[in-house]
């Protein structure tokens, strides 16, 4: 049996055949090469606690027990910096007996640093659909630098599925290294393809960007509208090291340019717990076609959101602070990204979210 993740085209047939349910018309280009879009529905709740609605309840049951107040979202609605609210999706699910699913922020959601992600019915982990899923998708959303205001239709988070687990061992990647480059810099491959943060910037000292306390909303529809100055502060260096705050947010940027050819997808994840007091990254998808030469790239650097924990952190330039893994592709998808899909962030090197104006 064929295995790997669904590319764009499959997830066209998947709409026609009914394993992806939508509540309105799918938009011309909510299907990523490996990916769907996620649309938020018209009213938000606000709740006591996160939640998972565990083996034996749905969503609903368990909203009923923390369930504060609804909003609609009609006409749009501010998300308050520090609460948790549960937002119906668009999209329900009636998944194939093989087909499973993975859920993730999308790239603008996670600089802006505003936690969201999945929940299922009967589910027992976040931004984890199990295989052969039949039923609603909601969005746990806790906004936690800023404040923001949405509106239905809406995308912040974004669905990937696969059949079976086509992820690719250290002794694969590595060959596909020798025939496609996937880093600038010489690969460091354990568990997946590491990479590193840039700490020695090369035009000017600057090298990353911290979140502001106390700042205005932002309404997530204006694209490239806010002064970065008015919600982040500048982070420079000449020592090749910054010292992360606690609870504090960070923008930075890898030091390695990332390929990600077109056979391929990839997911970023952590790299191991006792590196450090702190978390890199909130989304994590790499679509076919990130950062290629076929897709008019020269390889992107992956900018890492960064969330210190209970203690302040010493963070060196090169320090290993995250990882790649690559998955086969089901086929080779029909679009690739940076061409002719939408990109905001093809060829990127350190970059705040669409919703900020271009220095």
């Amino acid at each position: 049996m064929n295995i790997g993740v669904i590319p764009n085209q499959l997830i066209s047939a998947m709409v026609n055949q009914g394993q992806i349910i939508i509540a309105d018309s799918l938009q011309n280009d909510q299907i990523q090469p490996a990916s769907l879009d996620l649309r938020l529905g018209q009213t938000a709740y606000r709740v006591r606690a996160s939640f998972l609605a565990g083996k034996t309840a749905t969503v609903a049951e368990k909203l009923a027990d923390f369930e504060m107040h609804q909003i609609d979202l009609t006409n749009g609605a501010v998300l308050e910096k520090g609460c948790v609210y549960l937002v119906p999706l668009m999209e329900s699910l009636d998944l194939s007996e093989n087909t499973s699913g993975i859920a993730n922020a999308k790239s603008s959601t996670g600089r802006l640093d505003l936690l969201t992600r999945t929940i299922t019915d009967n589910g027992t982990e976040f931004d984890r659909i199990v295989k052969g899923y039949s039923g609603p998708l909601y969005a746990e959303i806790c906004p936690r630098s800023f404040s923001v205001l949405v509106r239905p239709g809406m995308r912040l988070n974004q669905i990937r599925f696969r059949i079976g687990d086509a992820t690719l061992s250290d002794k694969e990647l590595i060959l596909l290294h020798k025939e496609s480059p996937l880093v600038s810099e010489l690969p460091i491959i354990q568990d997946g393809l590491g990479f590193s943060v840039d700490l020695n910037p090369s035009d000017n000292d600057l090298v990353g960007y911290r979140a502001k306390p106390h700042t205005g909303v932002i309404d997530l529809s204006k694209i490239g509208y806010y002064q970065a100055s008015d919600f982040w502060e500048k982070i420079y260096t000449t020592e090749k090291r910054i010292i992360l705050d606690p609870e504090a947010f960070y923008i930075l940027v890898s030091q390695e340019a990332v390929t990600i050819p077109p056979k391929y997808a990839a997911e970023m994840a952590p790299y191991l717990a006792m590196v450090g007091e702190f978390r890199v990254h909130y989304a994590g998808f790499f679509d076919p076609g990130f950062g290629h030469a076929l897709a008019d790239g020269q390889g992107s650097r992956g900018v890492l959101e960064v969330r210190c924990h209970e203690a302040p952190f010493v963070l060196e330039h090169g320090q290993v602070v995250g990882r790649l893994v690559y998955e086969k592709m089901f086929e080779p998808p029909s679009q690739l990204y940076g061409r002719e899909s939408q990109s905001n962030y093809q060829g990127q090197r350190l970059k705040l979210s669409k919703h900020f104006k271009q220095e």
